[in-house]
């Protein structure tokens, strides 16, 4: 989670609401990512999104069922269902996101196989988004 906190850092440096995003496939980082939705001007530019893209990528497939995806905020809906699609192994998130994170939604949405983890360093990852958002207002 560490590591995922110093790509969300990375984002804030650049105006981006600080999520970041590391997957681990047989203990070794093989994505790192960031938000990048301001820099691409593309909403769909979420840490998850592209850590999956990076991780399938390097790992030459599109299933990341021996991996585990740490992430700074809990993943929205959308990142959610990506990470479904990926067959995922394990998801351990840091802050929840009781705005727009995919626990909200009453139906199961990521696979049935993925384990899921959350509060790991939330203090330390709610900070960082809170800092960010007053900087803001």
């Amino acid at each position: 989670m560490q590591k995922a906190l110093e790509e969300a850092r990375i984002a804030f440096g650049k105006d981006e609401i600080p999520v970041g995003a590391v997957i681990v496939c047989r203990g070794k980082i093989v994505a790192r990512a960031h938000n990048l939705t301001e820099t691409l001007n593309d909403p769909t530019a979420h840490a998850e999104m592209q850590a999956i893209t990076a991780a399938c990528n390097t790992l030459g497939g599109k299933y990341l069922d021996q991996c585990t995806l740490y992430v700074t905020l809990e993943p929205c809906l959308m990142c959610a269902g990506a990470l479904a699609w990926a067959q995922l192994g394990r998801l351990i998130y840091a802050a929840q996101d009781p705005k727009k994170g995919y626990s909200l939604c009453q139906e199961r949405v990521l696979h049935p196989k993925t384990e899921v983890s959350g509060g790991l360093m939330a203090g330390e990852a709610g900070t960082l988004l809170k800092d960010f958002f007053a900087l803001k207002r």
